[in-house]
């Protein structure tokens, strides 16, 4: 079963341009990735970029976790947000259509 992930991320004081190109490569790295189905990110209203992520396998998802990606990631982004990632693992509840009724 597949497994959504949204990661938010807050920029610090007029970091915003900054953190998105810090995400932007590893973005690319990680379509690569075995098991990632969506790696995309989204502006959200209040200025806060958040990331939303679709993996095949929890295990995959775990992988890349633990991967150099997100290790560089890490890494590019220190003093670049005012409090750490917000990472959140959803698990769909199927309703309607197969291909409406679940990300």
């Amino acid at each position: 079963m597949s497994i959504v992930v949204t990661a938010v991320f807050t920029p610090a004081e007029g970091a915003f341009e900054q953190v998105v190109e810090a995400l932007r490569p590893v973005i690319a790295e990680v379509h690569q990735e075995p098991g990632c189905l969506l790696y995309a990110i989204h502006e959200a209203p209040n200025g806060d970029i958040v990331m939303i992520e679709k993996w095949e396998s929890v295990e995959l998802l775990d992988a890349h976790g633990a991967g150099d990606a997100v290790k560089g990631l890490n890494s590019s982004l220190e003093g670049l947000l005012k409090k750490p990632v917000e990472v959140t693992r959803l698990t769909a509840i199927p309703a309607g259509t197969a291909d409406q009724g679940a990300l």
